[in-house]
């Protein structure tokens, strides 16, 4: 699944525009190295997103194309 599509399914981003803005301006790191949008992710990838001061940094834990409110929490855990 692309970077972008992630961060917006696992609603670490809350649109897709914005994590594609995010990626486009070195923002967001996959697996140490700034990724583009189009970057593929999958589990064990470790995303590094830097907003103003604050930095995240989460590991995939799986990847699904729709997920529930709910079953967020199951495809990813913070570092």
């Amino acid at each position: 699944m692309r970077l972008d599509k992630y961060l917006k399914v696992t609603r670490l981003i809350k649109r897709r525009t914005v994590a594609n803005e995010a990626c486009d301006n070195g923002r967001v790191t996959l697996n140490g190295k700034v990724a583009r949008a189009s970057a593929e992710v999958k589990p064990g990838d470790i995303i590094g997103i830097s907003f103003g001061d604050r930095e995240t940094r989460a590991e995939v834990l799986e990847v699904r194309e729709n997920v529930r409110k709910e079953e967020v929490q199951d495809l990813f855990r913070y570092c």
